[in-house]
């Protein structure tokens, strides 16, 4: 019965990728069914990269007399160490198909790894 109650874990939260490709240090996000341009929030704080998303969806059926609704709400949250020096005036953000990219407008010299 507790299972009921959960929630589907595998959907409910955000995953992301960092990587350094060609000198940019490059987080990737995967936000399908997001609205970016108003269901996402990118900031960076004291060397913190944060990523806020907010999801509303509701389907209906109805089929042979039959009616069927779902809806899922909820909100993610990531925060990502970023190289050292790197502010909000210095990053860029790029949403297709349900991917969120934000990286450095400059390159990350290649000694630099994030604040971790």
């Amino acid at each position: 019965m507790r299972r009921l109650f959960d929630g589907d874990t595998g959907n409910s939260g955000m995953w992301v990728e960092e990587s350094i490709k060609d000198n940019t240090f490059v987080v990737r996000a995967e936000l399908p069914g997001i609205d970016p341009g108003k269901d996402v929030e990118v900031s960076v704080t004291d060397g913190i990269l944060t990523i806020s998303a907010h999801r509303e969806e509701n389907s209906e059926k109805h089929s042979d007399g039959a009616y069927r609704s779902q809806f899922r709400y909820g909100s993610m949250l990531r925060r990502i160490p970023l190289p050292e020096g790197v502010t909000e005036a210095d990053i860029t953000d790029y949403f297709k198909d349900g991917i969120l990219e934000v990286k450095p407008r400059r390159a990350v010299p290649r000694h630099t790894q994030p604040n971790h």
